[in-house]
C-alpha cells in the first residue's frame, strides 16, 4: 500500500500473469465528486424530455445566433455536423452529458467553439471532420480514458483526474473543451482528411475504444489519415499532460492555453 497524491491510498494486486492492477481507496469527498459525475454520465438523451429539448435548442442558438431554428428535427442540424436531420439519434451512445459538454463549450469558450465549428483556423482539408459527431466521440474517449464508469479509479491517470475534479466540479467539461481544441490542432498538424464520412460511420460503434482498433471513418488503404488516428494522438498528449507534476487544477494543463473565450 502506498499514498499517492492528495488523499489517495494505492493498493497493487499481483495477478497470475504478473500484471499489476492498481486500485485506489477514496475519501468520502472523492466518492461524492465521482458519483456526481457518474450520475451525469448515466443520463441518456431523451428526445421527449423538455429539459433535453431546451438544451438542444440552446446549443443551436449558441452556435448560430440570429438564425431561426425550424425544428428539433430539421436539415439545419447537418450544418453543425450531425449525421442527419435528427441530432437525437447521434446522442444514443453519448447520452445527455455529450450535449452538456458541447453546450458548456459554446457558452464558456465561444471564440474557440466558433473557430472549430466554422473551421476558421489553419489550412483546412477539402473534406473535414463533422463537428458535432466528433464532439460526441470526444466525450466517449474521455469517459473511457479516465475509466469514469468504474466504482473507483483503476489507473493513475483516473486518480489524478479525480483530484482535479475535487478542485473544480466542472473539470470534466473543461477537459472536454481542451480536448476538442487539441484534437483540432492535431488534425491540422497531421494534415488529416476523410472520405465519405456518413457511409463509413454506419460501421462504427460510437465508443472510442472501437476508434482505436478499427478504421471506420476513412480508408487507410489509400493513405488517408483518419479521425480516430488523430483522436488517439490527442489522447496520448492528454495523458502526458495530466501526469505532469505541477498540475494542481485543470487550468494548469499546458493545452488549456489553446482555449479562448
Amino acid at each position: 500500500t502506498a499514498w499517492i497524491g492528495r488523499g489517495f491510498s494505492c493498493v497493487c494486486v499481483q495477478r497470475r500473469d504478473s500484471d499489476a492492477r492498481i486500485s485506489f481507496d477514496l475519501t468520502p469527498i472523492q466518492e461524492e465528486c465521482l458519483q456526481r459525475l457518474q450520475n451525469r454520465i448515466e443520463v441518456p438523451y431523451d428526445s421527449q424530455n423538455g429539459e433535453h429539448q431546451e438544451a438542444l435548442k440552446a446549443l443551436w442558438h449558441a452556435s448560430f445566433p440570429g438564425t431561426e431554428l425550424l425544428g428539433l428535427v430539421s436539415d439545419q442540424w447537418k450544418e453543425m455536423g450531425w449525421q442527419g436531420k435528427d441530432p437525437s439519434t447521434d446522442f444514443r451512445g453519448g447520452g445527455f452529458i455529450s450535449l452538456e459538454n458541447l453546450l458548456y463549450f459554446a457558452k464558456n469558450y465561444p471564440k474557440s467553439f466558433e473557430e472549430l465549428l466554422c473551421k476558421q483556423n489553419g489550412d483546412r482539408a477539402l473534406w473535414e471532420y463533422p463537428f458535432a459527431v466528433a464532439g460526441v466521440n470526444i466525450t466517449f474517449m474521455l469517459i473511457q480514458m479516465l475509466d469514469l464508469q468504474a466504482a473507483k479509479p483503476r489507473s493513475l491517470i483516473g486518480a489524478v483526474f479525480l483530484n482535479l475534479l475535487i478542485e473544480n466540479d466542472r473539470a470534466f467539461d473543461i477537459l472536454y473543451c481542451i480536448t476538442f481544441k487539441l484534437m483540432d490542432r492535431k488534425w491540422l498538424e497531421m494534415h488529416a482528411t476523410y472520405m465519405d464520412f456518413n457511409v463509413c460511420l454506419s460501421s462504427v460503434c460510437i465508443l472510442l475504444v472501437t476508434f482505436f482498433v478499427q478504421s471506420p471513418f476513412f480508408s487507410d488503404q489509400i493513405g488517408i489519415l483518419s479521425l480516430q488516428t488523430v483522436i488517439k494522438s490527442t489522447r496520448r498528449q492528454l495523458e502526458r499532460e495530466l501526469l505532469l507534476e505541477d498540475i494542481q487544477q485543470i487550468e494548469d494543463m499546458p493545452s488549456y492555453s489553446f482555449l479562448a473565450r
